[in-house]
């Protein structure tokens, strides 16, 4: 990392033979905490790399904006000359997303005002506390699963003889939707005779996946039902690899949010969909073992009100809701869904004005040998 008008500072020296200690600059660009220099007027005059992942912007987009732009803090009250620090920080970083961290910034002594802030996420070990939290609670929805799935699966018999009746005097356009009709009950079906062993601990079958292929499924299942009158937006990255999961439930955990976006909204309001491809993201496994990665983010926004605030620390738990008719498994399924498959689901309200977002988290699928796949 080079300082505009600085100099490069040798750590070392070398003698006769010796070989030469690295510079001060790539030390600094290697360290894999986020390090910003700011100004004497707080303004950002360089950066490293692992703050551009940390805040998914280029350098060039950094550089020259202020510090409070970067982090949601001016740093106004802290004396420039006068190293501090700042534990389990809440900040708010570009694009109203909030990060919960570590905050050190230390003067530059040959620079008067100008200053290096470090930040040390704490993003991992949080998520995995979540996680591992989340897991325990849902299990006591297993009984309560298994009744509702004996009794659902009566009425999708019911529901699936009425789509072939009515597939064998409808025109070519009202079969597409009755052919829809019968695919959406068989994968129901086959998902309750999952849930009835809700308690079972077996690992979900996870496979490569297309997540596009899926959410394109999902959507139209949507348009044709419960979200006729939204409007879903689609922003997708079209160079994302295969995620690594379980088709079925993927799309089942699409279509519950889809659900909840368009009941938050009334049924009238914008959902988007967009997915995007995030480095350095890594989780603990529940049961120990080498840490996984979880490139490739899958959200689902909506522009409704978000839930009350005092339910948000519970919002995973099974039976909870804040609607008149709503059972409280929906939210408590997804959860269950995404952490058999190695992933994480979480809930924030970003942006402004602020809107409804629920993050997924999933790992991708191994390259194949001789199959090229966007690194």
């Amino acid at each position: 990392m080079a300082i505009p008008g600085g100099r490069l500072i040798r750590l070392g020296r070398r003698a006769s033979g010796e070989t030469e200690f690295p510079g001060a600059a790539e030390l600094l660009a290697a360290v894999p905490a986020a390090l910003l220099v700011i100004d004497g007027e707080r303004v950002v005059r360089d950066c490293n790399a692992a703050s551009e992942a940390l805040l998914n912007l280029a350098r060039s987009a950094v550089i020259g904006r202020p510090i409070e732009e970067m982090t949601g803090h001016p740093l106004t009250s802290m004396a420039a000359d006068q190293p501090f620090a700042a534990y389990d920080l809440d900040m708010v970083l570009p694009v109203g997303r909030h990060y919960r961290g570590d905050m050190t910034v230390a003067p530059l002594p040959e620079r008067a005002g100008w200053r290096i802030v470090s930040i040390h996420g704490r993003a991992s070990h949080d998520i995995s506390a979540r996680r591992g939290d989340r897991v325990t609670r849902t299990l006591p929805a297993a009984a309560a699963a298994s009744l509702l799935a004996h009794e659902v699966k009566n009425p999708l018999s019911g529901i699936r003889g009425a789509a072939q009746l009515l597939e064998a005097g409808a025109s070519p356009e009202q079969t597409e939707l009755t052919q829809l009709i019968r695919r959406e009950v068989d994968r129901i079906v086959g998902l309750i005779d999952r849930m009835e062993g809700l308690s079972d601990t077996r690992p979900r079958v996870c496979e490569p996946i297309n997540i596009h292929s899926v959410l394109n499924h999902a959507r139209t299942v949507a348009c044709a039902g419960f979200a006729a009158d939204n409007m879903v937006r689609e922003l997708y990255d079209p160079s994302l690899p295969d995620v690594l999961g379980n088709r079925d439930g993927l799309v089942q955990v699409v279509l519950n949010l889809l659900k909840n976006a368009a009941e938050a909204t009334e049924g009238n309001g914008v959902i988007t969909l967009t997915t995007a491809y995030r480095h350095g993201l890594s989780v603990a496994p529940l049961g120990g073992g080498q840490r996984l990665a979880l490139p490739i983010e899958l959200c689902v926004i909506d522009d409704g009100p978000g839930a009350p605030e005092e339910m948000v620390p519970h919002l995973f738990d099974p039976f909870v809701t804040s609607k008149v008719s709503g059972s409280g498994l929906g939210l408590a399924l997804v959860d269950k869904l995404v952490n058999e498959m190695g992933g994480i689901v979480e809930y924030a309200r970003e942006g402004t004005p602020a809107r409804t977002v629920f993050r997924l988290l999933l790992p991708r699928a191994p390259v194949v040998s001789g199959r090229g796949s966007p690194s």
